[in-house]
């Protein structure tokens, strides 16, 4: 900022050539180490601007949810996936019969799911929302065993209500219905290590 320094006692129609005659000067209100302690405040609030930016992104990117696992390196699961136990699993937002759901889901390189335990049920249970959702227990008839989509038999961890062919989770436990119904449906498969 320039000031020209004047008398003050010079008012208006003073002399002017006294005024020529003194220098002007640079007055800076901040001193320079006061300036650089502001250079250096604005340039650490920048990078960790740009840290919280990409620590961000990171974070959200739906492209690839990773778990460590300490026995195995990193797991993924695609991005609409959810990692839970050693599997991922896929929830649909649409509804189809039984046997287009088990096409939909080996469309992404899965099976309609299967649990091995209570506590994978109590997970499926809470993420498939209020719909009831297809799983992968089949029959050939009510007075044979219930099997899962690669064949193996189900242990009957939990009763399954009905006599139809094909099984859903719903909101009171497993039960079964006829092929054509309409459903959401659940699908699952191994973590890809990496």
């Amino acid at each position: 900022m320039l000031i020209a320094k004047f008398n003050p006692t010079d008012r208006m129609g003073g002399n002017h050539k006294e005024l020529q005659g003194q220098s002007l000067g640079i007055v800076s209100p901040m001193s320079p180490a006061g300036r650089y302690c502001c250079y250096a405040v604005i340039i650490v609030l920048t990078a960790a601007g740009i840290a919280l930016s990409v620590i961000s992104s990171l974070s959200v990117r739906k492209e690839e949810k990773a778990i460590a696992n300490p026995e195995a390196g990193y797991v993924t699961c695609p991005g609409d996936w959810i990692a839970f136990g050693s599997k991922c699993f896929y929830f649909s937002e649409h509804t189809s019969n039984w046997k287009s759901s088990q096409t939909s889901c080996m469309e992404l390189g899965a099976q309609l799911t299967q649990f091995d335990s209570l506590e994978e049920l109590n997970f499926l249970h809470r993420y498939k929302g209020d719909s009831a959702a297809w799983i992968g227990l089949h029959r050939e008839s009510s007075h044979h065993p219930w099997k899962w989509t690669d064949n193996t038999e189900y242990n009957n961890l939990v009763p399954i209500r009905g006599k139809e062919k094909h099984a859903y989770l719903s909101d009171r436990g497993i039960s079964s219905a006829r092929n054509y119904t309409h459903k959401k449906w659940i699908c699952s498969k191994p973590y890809s290590y990496i």
